[in-house]
């Protein structure tokens, strides 16, 4: 079976491994999760189920949405993400997936949505040095400087690192160890830091290079 789920970010801990050593992790509320549909490859050009998470009351989904869940037999939920699959045939419309899927020791990829920092400076954003502190140089200290020359090119390339929005995107951590797995508490517990904030929606997912 794939292992793949949807959860949400309840905060950072620590625990106590197997020889005593402290380990920082990152507790995530994951699912219990609903097959809301299958896509398949003569259907729609590829193998994918799709994966729903977070119930909420009716009220709260429109038709269109609520039309989609009814048929699958699965409740009003929030998030709806697919997952590659090999074989959708192996998975039923309306299926429970919880964290049972995932046992301690298992290397996952994580996504999730950064904090947003809203418009930061070249300082803050791409880590500049800053200007010279003194030799009249009173008011450039968080100035990016030059960011081309002159009548050759003429121009600022693109790409350039200028200030601008920061984060708010979405962010990959690879390879990382699940040191937690509590299906009673549909809990699983990631060593080390996972992107976004609190209340935060991550998608979990089997490591492409474990």
């Amino acid at each position: 079976m794939m292992k793949g789920i949807l959860g949400k970010k309840v905060g950072m801990t620590q625990i106590f491994d197997e020889n005593g050593v402290v380990v920082p992790v990152t507790i995530i509320e994951a699912g219990p999760c609903f097959v809301t549909q299958r896509k398949t490859q003569d259907k729609d050009g590829y193998d994918a189920i799709q994966l729903g998470f977070h119930e909420v009351k009716e009220t709260k989904v429109n038709k269109p949405i609520a039309g989609h869940l009814k048929k699958s037999g699965a409740p009003a939920i929030k998030y709806m993400r697919e997952f590659r699959v090999s074989n959708p045939d192996d998975y039923e419309e309306g299926q429970k997936i919880d964290v049972s899927v995932f046992s301690v020791g298992d290397k996952v990829d994580v996504v999730g949505t950064s904090k947003g920092k809203g418009f930061a400076g070249f300082v803050k954003r791409h880590h500049f040095k800053g200007g010279p502190k003194t030799h009249g140089q009173s008011d450039r200290w968080r100035s990016p400087g030059s960011v081309g020359a002159g009548s050759t090119p003429g121009r600022v390339f693109k790409g350039t690192r200028m200030a601008g929005r920061m984060g708010n995107q979405r962010v990959t951590v690879q390879n990382v160890r699940i040191a937690l797995v509590d299906p009673d508490k549909n809990l699983l517990g990631i060593k080390g830091a996972v992107p976004g904030g609190k209340n935060g929606l991550v998608i979990i997912s089997e490591a492409v290079k474990g």
